[in-house]
């Protein structure tokens, strides 16, 4: 097997330098992939991507868990549906998508030590798309970890830059900041129709807003509006930028039994509620992880010190907003059998604003599935919820209409 690919990694560097070269695309010039594969065995794997022109691109390695990076300039993608289920060889699963402006990314998992053997952009050749093509070998464990070092040394790891900060918001209105979760390289749980978490919730969170805006009672804000990556921190910074009164992080459930079913509305504690509620907060806290940025413990550490000093009144507002999100919701949708629970979000981590994560359903479950991407349905939930949102808000939304009516 190892003969036969060194045969055919030769041949291509043939044709390559038989080829024209391609012109590298303009900075502002989009390059879209449309096909990728994996092949290989447990000592050396390629990963191919067809692209329709040269890109400018760079690798780098991450550990726990081991992953390889491959960011893109100006790319797009066009894959089918289904990619980067499966792996081959030393990649165990792959996923892609937007992770900052104007870079695109993606994540191999690998579950052993590898070492990027050789990585470059081979032009068309005949037949022959234009391909980034990037090799993986076996190596040991000091060597990943070497190479760990020297990616760090270049900032690899890092989170996305955000476009631009966000700016409190004027006005007596409160101030709703709705969180669609997962993005970009994150797709986040996949249902069994190929359905992406991450689109689910982002067209759930515009009907929101949409509902929450005609009341008029509330201004509201989104942490994404598109289809691009933000860490978990940087949702709760965007929040925060934005002064917001309340924070509803909105999610797509997973679950190995694919009979488990309904919505489920989560607060912050710093015990679980039950061990599924800590297992599905370990998988939403790994989100950072799956695109591809290394964990900062420092970070946890002071979040953990705002939790400690966290007002009473906030944990106690969560409570209240959860319990009402289920008394609303609960009358449109089904809810899951026990559908307060709680658990370790980072994402629930700001110690000043009232904050929840609700799970609409499980994408796991056939019929949840079908229901999560149904217009009516999310007519009927975005409705009870915003309902939820005004009710909350009530006693501040009469006082300052009685202050403006005084005036």
């Amino acid at each position: 097997m190892r003969a036969g690919l060194a045969a055919g990694w030769m041949m291509m560097l043939l044709l390559a330098a038989l080829a024209a070269p391609a012109a590298l695309a303009a900075a502002d010039e989009v390059v879209v992939a449309n096909g990728a594969r994996v092949g290989g065995d447990s000592d050396r794997t390629r990963f191919i991507l067809d692209v329709a022109d040269e890109v400018d691109f760079s690798t780098f390695v991450l550990p726990n868990p081991r992953r390889v990076i491959i960011d893109m300039a100006h790319v797009e993608f066009d894959l089918p549906v289904g990619s980067g289920r499966e792996g081959g060889g030393l990649v165990s699963a792959w996923r892609y998508g937007q992770f900052a402006a104007g870079q695109a990314r993606i994540v191999l998992d690998v579950d052993e030590p590898v070492a990027v053997e050789n990585a470059l952009y081979l032009p068309p050749v005949a037949d022959q798309p234009g391909r980034l093509v990037v090799d993986l070998v076996a190596t040991s464990d000091e060597d990943f970890a070497a190479a760990v070092e020297r990616s760090r040394g270049r900032s690899a790891g890092a989170e996305p830059k955000l476009a631009e900060p966000s700016q409190p918001v004027q006005g007596h209105k409160p101030v709703v900041v709705l969180d669609p979760g997962h993005g970009g390289v994150d797709p986040g749980a996949i249902g069994s129709g190929g359905v992406y978490e991450k689109d689910v919730v982002l067209a759930f969170a515009e009907k929101l807003r949409a509902d929450l805006e005609s009341r008029g009672e509330v201004e509201v804000r989104m942490t994404r509006e598109d289809d691009r990556f933000l860490s978990l921190r940087q949702r709760v910074d965007v929040a925060r930028g934005y002064g917001a009164d309340l924070f509803v992080s909105i999610h797509a459930d997973s679950a190995p039994q694919d009979y488990v079913r309904g919505a489920t509305v989560y607060t912050l504690s710093e015990r679980a509620s039950d061990a599924q509620a800590a297992a599905i907060a370990a998988r939403e806290n790994r989100s950072d992880a799956l695109a591809g940025i290394e964990a900062d413990e420092a970070t946890d550490e002071v979040t953990d010190i705002l939790i400690d000093l966290a007002r009473r009144e906030t944990k106690v507002f969560s409570h209240h907003f959860a319990e009402d999100v289920i008394e609303h919701l609960g009358t449109a949708v089904q809810m899951h059998k026990n559908p307060h629970r709680s658990a370790r979000f980072r994402v629930l981590k700001a110690h000043d604003i009232p904050s929840v994560l609700i799970e609409l359903g499980y994408l796991s479950n056939k019929h949840d599935e079908q229901l999560l991407t149904d217009p009516d349905w999310r007519d009927r939930a975005s409705t009870a919820l915003s309902g939820a949102v005004t009710r909350f808000f009530a006693p501040r939304i009469a006082q300052g209409q009685g202050e403006t009516t005084a005036q």
